[in-house]
Formats: C-alpha cells, sequence, structure tokens
C-alpha cells in the first residue's frame, strides 16, 4: 500500500527523524493560514500517488501567506498524470546547501533489507542507477541482527566526509531503518536528505510503500489508505479480498491461486494471446467473489472473453460450479465464458454446468486455446 508523502512524515517525525514542520490541506485559504504560521518561505506540494510532480507544476514555492493560498489554488484539482489532486501539503522550505538519497528496500536477490545512499539527492534515483551506478552505494542488512551502529557510519560517510554531518546522518539513518522495519514497509527513502547552510540536517521529502499482507498488524497505518487514488477496479478487488492486476490483453483471467493464475497467463502468451489481467480470487466458491470478478474484467472494454480456470484442492470443484451458476443467474454476463475446473468433485462439477448448457475443458491447453481463438473472435 502507497501513502502519501505527508503521511510517511508522519510516521518518520515519530521515530525522531528531523522533518521540517508540514501541515496537510484542501482548502487555499487553509494553505494561507499554516503559511502564515510557519512563517518565511514555504513550499505547496501536492499529495498524489505518482512521481513527477513537480514537473507536472505540482511541487511551489511561496515566499508569501497570499501566494501560499494562490499556489493552493491552483495544484488542488489539477491532474497530475490521470490523478486529481486533492490534497496539498504545506511545508517550511529549507535552504540547501547538499542533498543526499538515502532508501532502504527489500531485496530478493539478497532476501532481506538493503540500503542505497547516493550523493545524488534530489533527482530520479532510476536516473542515477542507470547513468551513474558507481554513484550508489548498497549495502545489504542482516534482518536478524538489523542496522549496526557502524553500518549507519559507514552510509553517512558515504554521502558526506565532514564529521559534523556524519554524525548528524548516521542517526537519520538508523531512524529510517527502524521506521522501515516497525511499519513492514517494503520501501522507504528520503530523496533529499539535506544539508542546511547552518549545517542541520533535514529530511525534506519522504516516500513509503507497505506490505498489504502485514496491514493487520498496523489499523493506524491501514487507516491512512486514500482510496481516491485508486480505481473502481482495485477498490472492489481490495473489499472482496481478491488480488487484482490490470493488463494490456483481451483475454480476462479468472483464478484460483497465483501460481495457476501466473501460468495461465503463460500459456495464453503461448498460444498468441495477451491476457487482460491478472486476478486470484483465492480459495472460495463464493458466487460473490465470483461476481465481483467477472464486473471487474466486464468494466475493461478490451476484454473480448473470460478465462474461469479453477483447480479444486481443498476447494471442491462443484462448490465453484454451484457458485458459478448462481452468480451466473443473479447477472447474465456479457461476455463469452470458457471455464476449466479441474480436482476434487470435478466430475460432478462437470454435470452441473452441463445441465445448465455449459461447457468444462478439461486440460489447460484446451481452454486457453479456446479462449485465445474467442478473442480472435475465430469461434
Amino acid at each position: 500500500m502507497k501513502i502519501h508523502e505527508y503521511q510517511a512524515r508522519t510516521i518518520l517525525r515519530g521515530r525522531g527523524v528531523p522533518v521540517p514542520r508540514f501541515e496537510v490541506v484542501t482548502d487555499p485559504a487553509e494553505a494561507r493560514r499554516v503559511a502564515e504560521e510557519i512563517g518565511g518561505m514555504v513550499v505547496v506540494k501536492a499529495q498524489v500517488h505518482v512521481g513527477g510532480r513537480g514537473k507536472a507544476g505540482g511541487v511551489k514555492l511561496a515566499n508569501t501567506p497570499e501566494e501560499a493560498e494562490q499556489h493552493a489554488r491552483n495544484i488542488l484539482g489539477m491532474d497530475i498524470k490521470g490523478l486529481t489532486v486533492h490534497k496539498v501539503m504545506v511545508a517550511h522550505a529549507v535552504d540547501i546547501e547538499r542533498e543526499y538519497y538515502v532508501g532502504i528496500v527489500v531485496d530478493r536477490a539478497t532476501k532481506g533489507p538493503v540500503f542505497m545512499v547516493s550523493s545524488e539527492g534530489g533527482v530520479d534515483i532510476e536516473s542515477v542507477a542507470a547513468e551513474t551506478p558507481e554513484k550508489i552505494f548498497k549495502l545489504p542488512i542482516d534482518p536478524v541482527q538489523g542496522l549496526t551502529v557502524s553500518q549507519a557510519a559507514q552510509l553517512a560517510a558515504h554521502l558526506d566526509d565532514r564529521v559534523e554531518v556524519v554524525g548528524q546522518v548516521a542517526p537519520v539513518v538508523t531512524k529510517l531503518y527502524n521506521a522501515f522495519v516497525a511499519s513492514d514497509a517494503s520501501l522507504a527513502e528520503i530523496n533529499p536528505l539535506v544539508v542546511s547552510p547552518d549545517g542541520k540536517v533535514w529530511a525534506v521529502d519522504a516516500k513509503m510503500n507497505i506490505d498489504d499482507n502485514a496491514l493487520f498488524r498496523h489499523p493506524e497505518i491501514a487507516a491512512m489508505r486514500d482510496s481516491a487514488d485508486e480505481s473502481d477496479e482495485l477498490r472492489k478487488a481490495r473489499e472482496m479480498g481478491l488480488s487484482f492486476v490490470k493488463l494490456d490483453g483481451n483475454v480476462g483471467c479468472v483464478v484460483n491461486g497465483a501460481g495457476l493464475a501466473m501460468t495461465t497467463m503463460d500459456l495464453i502468451k503461448f498460444y498468441g494471446g495477451e491476457p487482460a489481467n491478472f486476478l486470484d480470487i483465492g480459495g472460495s466458491s463464493s458466487p460473490e467473489k465470483v461476481m465481483t470478478a467477472f464486473d471487474i474484467i466486464t468494466s475493461d472494454p478490451n476484454v473480448r472473453v473470460i478465462l474461469l480456470n479453477i483447480f479444486g484442492g481443498i476447494t471442491r470443484c462443484d462448490d465453484v460450479a454451484e457458485g458459478l451458476i448462481e452468480a451466473l443467474e443473479a447477472r447474465p454476463l456479457s461476455l463469452p465464458l470458457v471455464v476449466r475446473l479441474t480436482g476434487t468433485n470435478e466430475t460432478r462439477a462437470r454435470q452441473i454446468l452441463a445441465e445448465h448448457g455449459m461447457e468444462s475443458a478439461q486440460t489447460m491447453d484446451e481452454v486457453v486455446e479456446k479462449a485465445v481463438a474467442m478473442a480472435r473472435g475465430q469461434a
């Protein structure tokens, strides 16, 4: 789950990271009030789950409260890469002498957290990695031992050679790691972490992604979810407990189990088709879940056929068949449907479908070939 910058700042501030004063508002007049309370120069920043806010005009400096109000008025309602700005953050603008990148991610290669730091902060870190990878220092962290004091100092020393700065950056690195672990984050970064002319270190931007599977442990973070930045499809899938990722093809997939879903998509590609989505309904025969899955897929105008591929292990195929019939009787589909049910009670499941005029394929190849052909208008 992505959270907004102001929310990530709140988490980091709670862990002792030095964060400039800020407040989030939804009204231009409130932006003016906050700017007056902060005093001096402020920055007005759009709060949307997308990068490139500055280039899109969603980040503006204001020398006066009146300027802050005008910037907020211009930014609120703005469209940035398809997302509408509903909130802006008004924050104290720190004078910058130097800026760095500090981030930590879960790395599959090392099977643990990896710190990345760079003296090239304040810019697109992906571009730095691609064009000048030698400017990024990476340090894997033992998840059992955690980040040590010497490792924090090592990371800080890669950013600045001044003892007084390293002495401030190292604790920030430690606090960022503590926030990362405590929040069950998959990513936490400060870009940029800056040094002001008076020698103080500040986190003037923050980004965190939280592992969805751990949100039950963090109701306070779960409450930070901004559904306004979600598509209707993603929201429906999340609320019904479905795993959904939209793709660009025309074969809609409804599958139980992530592995089977990936295999189904691979096979669609093998036979020359294009999957329209990844959609895992989990181990459920619930008609409501099946119907929600169909609703999500049929909302995509590119989809020309729906492929239902179910393996019945603990889930019984006859229960799935009955749930499918119930769902279709309640709300008939506007698209053709091809079905494969295999596993526990699959013979009975095919009988149930046949009694209602539906066929069921017996093999993966059979059902996928048929779906791809139908998507092409060849069946």
